[in-house]
């Protein structure tokens, strides 16, 4: 009778922590959603694309779902976006790469019988910038005679008369070869267009304006990162002036993560595993308490079950779904088909960490495909530093990273945007040198180009290192994207340096982060400046050929500077004897290169200072410098004629080594 009574109080007991289990998670299913959380849910308008931060729909969700300029409308079931004052339909939101693809809402409006553009789309004052790959497409209001056959144009019928002519045309450089004056035409306007993959030339011309306008073009967008609150299972928003990561429990600064790093869903599932660990201890006691009054029989053995690392890893796993960071998973096979199973006649580059492949994408999209070596604990690691510091980082002058692999796939492969033209290094020393291909005006643009984009990386809390020319990637018109962030190092914001092992590429390894073992952003600098000496003198960074004490580059350019020897350093190619204004600003740039180049880091500049100077030389008007020259030159011709002039041997590099003597602390 004892031992019934025992087994019954034991069966009621079970029961009622299974009640509890049950509970809990009915309680958890039910919990009531903060208000903004369920407010700030992704909405559509019509058929367009998935609209959620930055961006909200006006009518459909509150406006601290998003930034204030980044209101569209839903109108017509047309998402619409209104950028200084004109409007816009959203054909196409790419949010892992900061990209939206608009198109002038006027061509689509069935009641406007003459949708031309009449305005210039002033981007000042706005969060969004034009991509680096739209080309102008270029409107003529009543101009006084048409164009001659050889230029191909698209009529305006709507805005033209018999005696007034207006059309539209590519290229519009080839009017001023022609030297039509400006006043040929009562106005103009300039409208992007970024061409599709499938579209050729011949099928172009047979395209009228408004089709042409329907293609659209790409905009990127500047905003503070969603994808650490989305990782965390929060909604993104904007609210009394700053960015909040809602949740489901209440709105956090950035993340659903409490200060021990912990988010809501972990919590929950920690308390229902406690809860089920807890049932199954106290079964069990009294179930051997059992025992010992009556062995039960053997069917009625109960296992106990072990609760599995898997379930914490796989909370703690950040690849959920289709992204990883907030950046897009790309299928294995897709990318083996996109590079024609990695041909090595797509081979675009071999670097220290893998292969980089041309590919095309099923939806048409032309990239870069970068193939890790091995799958080891080390190139993961580099992966997913340059997933994780990619993912956050938006510049002109960056490389955009469209995707990966899982971790878990079968090879690790970074998808980036394809950059047609080679690096500076093929341009400069490589396969792609040509003599005068890359005139100074050139190198200077591309010497503030890469500066910018490390200052906006060092302004992100972010250094490099590994700057150099075969990491700084050009397109068609030569313009910058730095590339390869695999060493990168995320700098936490209250720390001056990181104690690490060094490396980087030989040449252009810091000689103070070598000694010292101390990673700051100066190390970049350094860097920078040997960047800096290649471009003045196309000579790359390490060549065994030389002599011993000029190995690196850095050290010939020291040497150079020190006994009043650049012309023995310069490109001869780039005019430093005979254009009076080049030779001021190449020796400009060797008096910025040598500062960089010094060995301790306190004396280098920032990259901030380096951009303002690099600025300040290519804007400064050398016209009174050359007048004050040439005087200078005649009056020393006048007292060679009487004797010789004795010069104090610091008046000549007074300028060109100022710097080295104060300290730089900023940086």
């Amino acid at each position: 009778m004892y031992s019934q009574n025992i087994s019954k109080l034991h069966s009621h007991i079970c029961i009622f922590f299974i009640f509890i289990i049950f509970f809990t998670f009915s309680a958890q299913k039910n919990l009531a959603l903060d208000p903004k959380f369920k407010a700030c849910a992704p909405q559509t308008c019509g058929n367009g694309p998935n609209i959620s931060y930055p961006f909200w729909v006006s009518h459909q969700q509150e406006s601290y779902c998003g930034y204030p300029n980044f209101q569209i409308n839903c109108t017509h079931k047309n998402p619409i976006l209104t950028i200084s004052n004109h409007d816009y339909i959203i054909k196409e939101i790419i949010y892992s790469n900061h990209l939206l693809l608009v198109a002038n809402a006027a061509v689509y409006n069935d009641d406007d019988d003459c949708p031309a553009p009449r305005h210039n789309l002033s981007l000042d004052r706005t969060p969004f910038q034009y991509s680096s790959d739209h080309i102008d497409f270029s409107f003529f209001y009543n101009c006084s005679s048409e164009l001659p056959e050889s230029i191909y144009t698209f009529p305006v019928n709507c805005a033209s008369n018999t005696t007034n002519h207006s059309f539209a045309l590519f290229h519009k450089e080839a009017l001023e070869k022609m030297n039509y004056s400006s006043d040929w035409c009562q106005s103009s306007v300039d409208v992007a267009v970024d061409m599709a993959e499938d579209v050729s030339f011949a099928s172009l011309l047979d395209m009228t304006y408004v089709e042409i306008l329907k293609m659209g073009f790409f905009l990127s967008w500047t905003a503070h990162g969603c994808s650490n609150c989305q990782g965390s299972g929060g909604r993104c928003g904007y609210d009394n002036n700053e960015f909040v990561c809602f949740c489901h429990d209440r709105p956090h600064m950035k993340t659903c993560d409490d200060e021990n790093g912990i988010n809501w869903r972990t919590k929950i599932i920690i308390g229902v595993v406690a809860t089920f660990a807890g049932v199954v201890i106290m079964c069990l006691i009294f179930f051997i308490y059992q025992r010992r009054i009556k062995k039960p029989p053997a069917s009625s053995y109960v296992k106990s079950r072990d609760v599995s690392s898997d379930t914490f890893s796989s909370v703690k796993d950040v690849e959920r779904g289709s992204t990883y960071l907030g950046v897009h998973i790309f299928d294995y096979d897709e990318l083996v088909k996109a590079t024609n199973n990695f041909d090595s006649s797509k081979e675009l580059g071999d670097g220290g960490f893998g292969t980089v492949y041309y590919g095309k994408l099923c939806d048409g999209r032309v990239v870069a495909v970068k193939r890790l070596y091995e799958n080891n604990y080390r190139r993961v690691e580099q992966f997913m530093n340059e997933v994780e510091i990619l993912a956050r980082l938006r510049h002109q002058n960056l490389v955009s990273l469209y995707g990966c692999t899982t971790r878990r796939s079968r090879e690790l492969l970074l998808v980036y945007e394809y950059i047609p033209n080679g690096t500076v290094a093929d341009h400069l020393h490589g396969e792609r040198a040509k003599p005068k291909e890359m005139p100074w005006s050139t190198r200077m643009n591309i010497a503030i180009e890469t500066a910018a984009a490390l200052s906006y990386l060092h302004a992100s809390d972010v250094v490099h290192r590994d700057v150099k020319t075969n990491n700084i990637l050009l397109d068609n018109n030569f313009c910058v994207k730095v590339a390869d962030f695999g060493l990168s190092r995320l700098f936490p914001t209250d720390v001056t340096h990181i104690s690490t092992s060094p490396q980087g590429t030989p040449g252009y390894v810091d000689p103070d982060y070598h000694h010292c073992y101390q990673l700051t952003s100066k190390s970049d600098v350094f860097s920078f400046g040997v960047v800096l000496v290649e471009l003045i003198s196309s000579l790359p960074a390490v060549d065994i050929t030389r002599h011993r004490h000029e190995i690196n580059l850095s050290t010939m350019a020291i040497n150079r500077i020190q006994n009043h020897a650049l012309h023995e350093l310069v490109d001869s190619s780039l005019g430093f004897d005979s254009d009076f204004k080049v030779r001021k600003m190449i020796t400009a740039v060797a008096e910025l290169a040598f500062q960089c180049l010094q060995s301790e880091k306190e004396m280098r500049p920032s990259m901030t200072d380096v951009v303002e100077e690099l600025e300040r030389i290519r804007s400064k008007d050398y016209k009174a410098d050359e007048a004050e020259e040439k005087i200078t030159s005649a009056d020393e011709l006048v007292l060679l004629k009487s004797g010789p002039l004795t010069l104090s041997p610091d008046s000549e590099t007074s300028n060109l080594v100022s710097w080295s003597t104060t300290p730089n602390e900023s940086g």
